[in-house]
């Protein structure tokens, strides 16, 4: 997985999974696993409160994904000109319900 990059920070995964709840841990490491598998030009950013992926250098983020204490909290942007959606996965949750909305933001984002 090449595309593990952090920017800004220097934080990487290591370091921002220790502040997510452990029964959300593996919600959210299926949903980062899912993103690094849709191609070669993911590229992850780890954030403060969040990780963020892009495709490509370019930074056109089309997954924002932030641990709760229930789940995870994902934002989806498509496109600068379409509203970001904003889905709520509970912990108990598959995302299989939700990766055919994530491939369709990596898709279409430019």
């Amino acid at each position: 997985m090449e595309g593990k990059i952090s920017f800004g920070n220097k934080r990487n995964y290591e370091d921002f999974k220790k502040q997510i709840p452990g029964s959300v841990l593996p919600l959210f490491d299926s949903i980062r696993e899912f993103c690094f598998s849709l191609g070669d030009k993911v590229i992850e950013d780890v954030r403060m409160h969040r990780v963020v992926f892009c495709k490509s250098m370019t930074f056109r983020w089309f997954v924002d994904v932030e641990p709760d204490r229930e789940g995870v909290i994902i934002k989806i942007q498509k496109s600068r000109k379409d509203p970001i959606q904003i889905i709520q996965i509970k912990k108990d949750q598959e995302i299989s319900e939700f990766t055919q909305i994530i491939k369709n933001a990596f898709e279409e984002i430019h």
